[in-house]
């Protein structure tokens, strides 16, 4: 099990999935006020044992839309915004690595905010020349064979608030997988494996977001459900057809002052014939901590994680988590009798008045463990 490992110094920190900064802090000055704009350069170091070490650089953007911003310095904390309008900070990342192996990572994550949360546009473009393991698919499993990929990715989502707290939009994802290498002797090598030698998928959809927390990065108290239907085919330039459906909904409980109950629970569903890379999966920093990223592969997965998050000192703070996964096929919905399961606990720092976290989580499985020192939660 290879884990990534990136390195932070003075509270400047970059993860798979995002990055932040913050200075020291100085509990004797007050808070600063926030700013509309700021932008961040932030050197990149990590290593696994995939990648050797890397080597890259990072900018981050971070703000807000001058009528959004003028309405935060306006909330004294006595007017009637409520939750849902009171604007959220936007954020783009510019990120670059290369490294040991010839592995090259280029990818800019984005979430916009605009008109006191009205419109939501989020996604991530980039592209990646990259090492796997691949482990087989449903209860087909194999000892796991590396695999080389080159693929550029574009995931876009565009929501409108149609209620409070409830928003509409469309979606698109495109990735056209070129494999560049596999084991001789591996599954992937046969061709029986859907993808197994290449893909392009593009697929089109609709989508529902219904979200009442408090704060996007740390909340303690709300909902977030985030359900989402994306069709494939020739028709929108796919070479493979099929349809996706996933409902992925999370809970937010205030138990004390000091702790917070987060309970996540995902349904994915598959129909029609996908390439293994866009299966259902289970296993990575943010579903089932403690196994490999696609560990399992199948049509269709239903996994429930729940996270108690204690607030120990300060900014210092402290989880411990676990989750169970199922999966399935044509052939069964779902094996409930096969569950996945996996436990651990981590740390955390808070690093900004927006309540983003630096997380060490170390997460354990069956015969399997996992590192993640990355920047946001799991869920």
């Amino acid at each position: 099990m290879g884990y990534r490992i990136y390195i932070c110094s003075w509270l400047i920190c970059i993860g798979e999935f995002g990055l932040a900064i913050a200075q020291s802090p100085d509990s004797t000055q007050k808070p600063a006020p926030q700013k509309a704009f700021s932008l961040f350069p932030i050197p990149v170091v990590y290593y696994t044992p995939e990648t050797r070490f890397a080597f890259g650089a990072a900018l981050s953007a971070t703000f807000r839309f001058r009528r959004d911003h003028r309405q935060v310095l306006a909330d004294t904390g006595q007017t009637t915004l409520t939750d849902s309008d009171r604007p959220r900070p936007a954020n783009i990342q510019f990120i670059g690595a290369y490294t040991q192996n010839q592995q090259i990572l280029l990818y800019t994550p984005f979430q916009i905010f605009y008109d006191q949360n009205r419109y939501y546009i989020y996604g991530e473009a980039g592209y990646y020349r990259y090492t796997y393991n691949f482990y087989g698919l449903g209860l087909r499993e194999t000892p796991a064979e590396t695999y080389g990929v080159d693929f550029p990715r574009i995931r876009l989502n565009a929501f409108r608030r149609v209620r409070p707290n409830l928003y509409a939009g469309l979606r698109y994802e495109y990735e056209k997988y070129t494999v560049t290498s596999v084991e001789p002797d591996g599954l992937l090598a046969t061709g029986t494996v859907p993808g197994g030698l290449g893909s392009l998928i593009s697929g089109v959809g609709l989508g529902l977001l219904y979200d009442t927390r408090n704060t996007i990065f740390y909340p303690d108290r709300g909902i977030f459900a985030n359900i989402s239907y994306l069709a494939h085919g020739r028709a929108v330039g796919s070479e493979f057809s099929y349809n996706r459906y996933v409902a992925d909904v999370s809970l937010y409980y205030s138990l004390t002052r000091r702790a917070i109950l987060a309970v996540n629970s995902v349904v994915s569903l598959t129909g029609g014939t996908a390439p293994f890379n866009a299966l259902s999966l289970l296993g990575s920093g943010k579903r089932l901590r403690g196994y490999y990223e696609g560990r399992f592969r199948d049509e269709n997965m239903a996994l429930l994680q729940t996270e108690l998050r204690l607030n120990v000192w300060k900014r210092l703070g402290a989880v411990v988590f676990g989750g169970v996964g199922i999966l399935g096929d044509s052939n069964k919905l779902l094996r409930p009798g096969a569950p996945k399961v996996a436990a651990g606990a981590g740390l955390r720092g808070r690093i900004n008045a927006d309540g983003l976290n630096v997380r060490v989580d170390y997460g354990v499985g069956n015969r399997s463990t996992g590192l993640y020192v990355t920047i946001g939660e799991a869920f």
